[in-house]
């Protein structure tokens, strides 16, 4: 994806689908209710690499709206104060998509890695038990293996749980996928800084329109 060819709007929805996979893992990690839908759109996200248009790698508008409101949230001085946590893991975040950028060997591996993926699928749903170990596997021998690593918070008992640890490295990986494709779209962290305002608007109007169009 050529950065030319995006606008503030595609910048907006991979940056909702980053705060989104993220606020994910925060929730998985606290033993908190996850929603399904948002689940399952960044899950498949990380699959939805050769979708030609940004809303297709999320399905649609409404199944990254909880990313779109975080959006707006993280970014504007409004009631609602920004979540240090989840902030403090999109710093670390995209220093390390910059590092990931600079790895063909592993970006190599990734690529492979997630064709694979996309052969499992066809026989398990996306947040099937087995799929979700795959993606976590993914993670941990590609991402995990940069420093500094993503240091989660959480109870520690549901940490340690294999299933708990496994949905949360599958969402780690869901969020460096949309890091990858803002920064596709031409995100940039000086962008981010210069230009809260156009995206904060662009995620507010994508919301209007999702209400508007149910």
């Amino acid at each position: 994806m050529s950065p030319a060819n995006h606008t503030d709007t595609d910048r907006a929805l991979a940056f909702a689908g980053i705060l989104q996979a993220l606020h994910l893992v925060q929730q998985t990690a606290r033993g908190k209710p996850v929603d399904l839908d948002a689940l399952q759109a960044s899950l498949n996200s990380v699959l939805k690499i050769d979708a030609p248009v940004v809303t297709d790698v999320y399905g649609d508008i409404g199944k990254v709206s909880t990313g779109l409101r975080l959006l707006q949230r993280q970014l504007m001085n409004g009631p609602e104060k920004p979540d240090t946590e989840l902030s403090r893991y999109l710093v670390v975040l995209l220093h390390l998509e910059r590092k990931l950028s600079k790895r063909a060997d592993l970006l190599d591996t990734l690529g492979e890695d997630i064709r694979r993926a996309q052969e499992q699928n066809v026989h398990y749903a996306i947040d099937h038990p087995n799929l979700l170990a795959n993606l976590a596997d993914i993670y941990a021998h590609t991402v995990s293996t940069l420093k500094p690593r993503i240091m989660v918070n959480g109870e520690p008992a549901r940490l340690t749980d294999t299933a708990v640890a496994n949905q949360v490295r599958a969402l780690l990986l869901a969020a460096m996928r949309s890091a990858v494709l803002w920064r596709q779209c031409g995100g940039t962290r000086l962008g981010l800084l210069l230009g809260r305002r156009k995206l904060a608007e662009a995620a507010t109007a994508l919301l209007k329109d999702h209400v508007n169009l149910h």
